[in-house]
């Protein structure tokens, strides 16, 4: 189907898909992700919506409802131009890293974290083009 014109509105984070978060205390979740995650404030809306961008991307960090869980079901994949500087400063600002920095045979260099509102995160660095029948995959179309 094709996609009609989109309008920008200075209202919303820009991005086609954009990850939202629930945390129990918005604004001390959002002020965490900028300083340990390198994230910076676009838009705030009162106490319980706080939209981030980071390198063109965005997330919003909304309000946990009272009594609900963080789903560990999910993790959000964000590229960086240094995996080990970004994990020292992640590290630094008290993240729980779950895998440290380790090469993978796909060409990525990644660490995993889990945030202060019990969030995961996947950080990862382009260290080589990895032909993927090199290491098992089987690429199915170039990306757009």
């Amino acid at each position: 189907m094709p996609r009609a014109a989109m309008i920008t509105n200075r209202s919303m984070p820009p991005g086609i898909i954009i990850p939202e978060l629930a945390y129990p205390d918005v604004l001390e979740a959002a002020a965490w992700l900028c300083r340990a995650l390198g994230f910076r404030e676009r838009l705030r809306i009162a106490d319980h919506r706080v939209q981030l961008i980071y390198e063109g991307a965005s997330i919003v960090v909304t309000e946990l409802p009272n009594g609900q869980a963080v789903d560990h079901a999910h993790a959000v994949m964000v590229h960086v131009a240094d995996v080990d500087r970004h994990h020292a400063q992640a590290s630094a600002a008290g993240a729980r890293v779950l895998h440290p920095p380790t090469d993978y045979p796909y060409g990525e260099r990644q660490y995993s974290l889990e945030d202060i509102g019990g969030h995961r995160w996947k950080f990862s660095q382009t260290i080589a083009d990895a032909d993927p029948a090199q290491w098992g995959g089987t690429l199915m179309t170039e990306s757009p």
